[in-house]
């Protein structure tokens, strides 16, 4: 019998390594916003922001290419490319973040990022969200939901209730920044009394995995000043967000209208090229160094500066913001058009999408989400589920992802919703 790919996987990878789909896609080739399959069968990409400027860039490939034929090696080792990607980053940014340290993955950066926290302020408590994901490190797994850590959560972790726009929290959308605030300041007491103190809060300034939740600019205010209060430092993670996602905006702290101490980002930096960052004021990055010993032997080395410098020529030479802002406009009202029985709200923020069902009841319509992927997959769109009951349609795709693109999938989305049978 000849073993399949999947039986293979198993074979060699172990049980339950996790994949996309029902009946994984066996993916061989990728161009700008699409993928081939093994079969040769081609899938519009509105899923993936690990390639963020475009599955295969050619100006990402040649300066990946031609810096691996002239030098990579040990970050300890003095070089150009690390600091000159640098300052181009921290250019981009306000708030007084103008130091980084370069890391290999987003897990890495959150890890750093909480001991940063603990250095400047002589506490461990910290506080996340209760449908959140922060990375695979076995620090921020303790922030991460998606599966509860063996033994339960660390005493010195509080997790809060996620924003919602179906179901607020304590009830009422114009009262939910005030009831959000309200729960960080229970849980910062509540950490104070157990002798941990408050280090930080980490979030994601659209709170993608929690589903994308209709926020405003101003909504973290009152959280932000309950943190100050305490003494606390902000670390936003902009790991989905950031490099230009919310379309108006290159930071999603930014679109959101608030101050981090911290930074932190991953995927999207360099257009698959394992990297990821931490970005800090000085002062927090120099509490960080005399608290710890750190350094990161591939974190910034040659290629990888490379590939994150051109990530940045190609968000800038191709107008990529102004592509999401105007694909965004496009995408809202053919999501607006959708129609179906259980569709409850449609939202979005930039290149960035989410659709919304509910059975009669008012329950999360979670299997239908899960059958809707599974359908939307076998037509040649490629997305997924996000939120607390899985119940949300995510759409985020490539950051060229344009408006014929944004056609595409809308009529075939449409199509499928008001097929017979489709309940």
């Amino acid at each position: 019998m000849t073993e399949t790919l999947i039986q293979r996987r198993a074979r060699l990878m172990g049980p339950n390594v996790p994949t996309f789909y029902e009946h994984p896609v066996h993916i061989v080739r990728g161009q700008g916003v699409w993928l081939w399959d093994a079969d040769g069968k081609r899938y519009l990409d509105c899923y993936n922001n690990v390639a963020h400027v475009g599955h295969c860039h050619p100006h990402v490939v040649e300066a990946i290419a031609q810096q691996a034929a002239i030098l990579n090696t040990h970050t300890r080792y003095l070089h150009d490319g690390i600091l000159d990607y640098i300052e181009r980053l921290t250019a981009t940014l306000g708030h007084g973040i103008a130091q980084t340290i370069m890391t290999c993955t987003g897990s890495e950066a959150n890890d750093i990022a909480l001991r940063m926290a603990q250095a400047v302020t002589g506490h461990t408590g910290v506080i996340a969200t209760d449908n959140t994901y922060h990375g695979n490190t076995a620090a921020v797994s303790q922030l991460s939901t998606r599966r509860p850590p063996i033994g339960g959560y660390a005493p010195h972790v509080r997790l809060v209730p996620s924003p919602s726009t179906l179901q607020p929290i304590d009830g009422r959308a114009a009262d939910q920044p005030r009831a959000f605030a309200a729960h960080v300041a229970a849980a910062i007491a509540d950490l104070q009394d157990k002798g941990f103190g408050f280090s930080a809060m980490m979030l994601c300034p659209v709170f993608a995995n929690e589903g994308l939740p209709t926020v405003t600019p101003g909504f973290l205010d009152p959280t932000i000043a309950v943190i100050r209060k305490a003494g606390g430092v902000i670390i936003a993670d902009e790991v989905q967000p950031g490099y230009g996602r919310c379309g108006t905006h290159f930071w999603g702290h930014d679109w959101l209208g608030f101050a981090p101490d911290i930074i932190t980002v991953g995927k999207p930096m360099a257009n698959g090229h394992p990297v990821g960052a931490v970005l800090a004021r000085p002062d927090v990055m120099a509490a960080f160094r005399e608290a710890f010993g750190y350094f990161n032997t591939f974190g910034g080395n040659p290629v990888s500066a490379a590939a994150c410098n051109a990530v940045l020529d190609v968000i800038a030479d191709e107008g990529l913001l102004e592509n999401a802002t105007r694909t965004h406009a496009h995408m809202m009202d053919r999501m607006a058009a959708l129609r179906h029985p259980m569709l409850a709200n449609v939202r979005g923020v930039g290149q960035f999408y989410g659709v919304e069902f509910v059975t009669g009841s008012g329950a999360p319509a979670s299997d239908f989400v899960a059958d809707l992927v599974e359908r939307m997959v076998a037509r040649g769109f490629l997305l997924n589920k996000i939120g607390k009951g899985g119940n949300t349609l995510k759409i985020r795709p490539p950051m060229p992802f344009g408006v014929e693109h944004a056609d595409l999938l809308m009529d075939a989305l449409q199509d499928e919703l008001t097929r017979p049978g489709v309940t």
